[in-house]
């Protein structure tokens, strides 16, 4: 136990009309959204590393938060791992997601590193056991320290794919261990900065022959929860070959991956590859490799990935209601990769910036399933698209050529007149529910 979070209640749901900042007004996880609780269509959980390993820096200064596990030995890292347990309690959050490098102290070779990470690994196996909080998903940081600073899977130097192929192998058993429901594979370094020392057919074909390799695993120890990217277009490298939803299903096509690997979208990710969160969660839904989401948002008026906690209630409602379209999750969830401010140096601001943010998304889950309940906006859908629930349409797709539709054209005297797309209409209609 720490005394980190001391005088910090655990949070409870109030209701809309609590003034008490330490409760959720609108987060019931026990309250029951199209047939299915609450905490179940969300499946919050909170990230080791914003969390509890951030230190507070931004791209023009280093550290501003002090935290008493802020050091490099095992010690430091139990204490972590006391605090970060006392912080999921005191939320009610059924999971939490980590990377290694964030649990355990860098070793003085690879050997002494993986001594640490499966001691801590077994430390937080042994809080889990008098917990209710979850694994969601395990990875590996492979970006951080300077070895990875050409990539990892993609690295020009072999023994850098070997000494990352070796950690993910760590992080897959270790998340196998403690029962993680996912393995995500960020590949923050992944890309390249100038094609005039990239050789880019060879670094993409290391990535492929990587994540065939974690799939072969996954079912050589019997993980039964989902491999998933996140994509991400840049930043920190220039072009990032995981650029967006759309790129990775073309990559997972070419190395026959499409059935096993899902993806992992990130809010703040989704809007610097110039598309929206919802579009990137629809694209992944009709391709079938929607898994999971990061839940952000990033500051419009700033160049890079901020990873502020969500409050824009109908910017939410839009992505929760495509993940409703798509049928919910299943082994995925909201996790929360955000974090506080770097002037925001209390405990308690840690803990309020995640009861903000679950009271966003609640309130956005529930206006987005009101929405869907209603029918309005599918029906509208439905009828913008039904001429080609036709049997002559059908046909035209299933066995039409163009020397047939062209003869069609000139025997019935088509005329085709344009149709009311209806936008704001129905831009009207989603503003009545969020």
């Amino acid at each position: 136990m720490t005394d980190f979070f001391d005088g910090i209640p655990a949070i409870c749901h109030e209701g809309p009309e609590s003034d008490n900042e330490f409760a959720f007004r609108h987060y019931n996880p026990d309250e029951m959204v199209m047939g299915r609780r609450m905490e179940d269509h969300l499946r919050f959980a909170a990230a080791w590393w914003h969390s509890f390993a951030w230190p507070g820096g931004d791209p023009f200064g280093g550290q501003t938060l002090d935290r008493p596990w802020f050091g490099d030995t095992m010690d430091h890292a139990r204490i972590k791992a006391d605090a970060a347990f006392e912080m999921f309690a005191i939320l009610g959050v059924p999971f939490f997601c980590f990377h290694d490098a964030d649990i355990r102290p860098e070793g003085r070779s690879f050997a002494e590193s993986l001594r640490n990470f499966e001691e801590i690994v077994d430390y937080i196996g042994r809080k889990m056991e008098t917990q209710r909080t979850r694994l969601l998903w395990g990875t590996a940081n492979l970006f951080s320290h300077r070895r990875f600073m050409a990539g990892a899977a993609t690295n020009p130097d072999p023994d850098v794919f070997a000494w990352s192929a070796a950690t993910v192998k760590a992080c897959m058993d270790a998340t196998h261990r403690l029962g993680g429901q996912n393995y995500v594979l960020w590949g923050g370094r992944e890309g390249y900065e100038t094609l005039l020392n990239t050789d880019l057919g060879r670094e993409r074909r290391q990535a492929g022959r990587f994540l065939q390799m974690v799939v072969d695993h996954k079912h050589r120890i019997g993980f039964q929860g989902t491999i998933l990217i996140e994509p991400k277009p840049q930043e920190p490298s220039k072009h990032q070959y995981d650029y967006d939803v759309a790129t990775v299903y073309g990559f997972l096509k070419d190395f026959g991956l499409e059935h096993e690997v899902k993806v992992n979208i990130e809010q703040g990710h989704a809007i610097l590859a110039g598309h929206s969160f919802e579009h990137e969660i629809a694209l992944a839904a009709s391709l079938g490799i929607f898994g999971s989401i990061d839940m952000n948002r990033n500051d419009y008026q700033s160049g890079w990935d901020t990873d502020q906690f969500p409050d824009s209630v109908p910017e939410m409602a839009r992505a929760y209601y495509e993940i409703l379209r798509a049928g919910g999750f299943a082994t995925g969830g909201t996790n929360f990769d955000a974090k506080i401010r770097r002037q925001s140096l209390d405990p308690a601001d840690l803990i309020l910036a995640h009861v903000g943010a679950m009271d966003v998304c609640a309130r956005a889950l529930k206006a987005a399933a009101a929405l869907f309940r209603d029918g309005a906006l599918e029906r509208a859908r439905a009828e913008r698209y039904a001429g080609w629930e036709t049997p002559a349409a059908k046909a035209m797709l299933d066995t039409g050529t163009l020397e047939s539709i062209s003869a069609s054209v000139l025997s019935r005297g088509i005329d085709p007149q344009p149709r009311s797309g209806r936008q704001e209409r129905l831009e009207n209609l989603w503003n009545r529910f969020a």
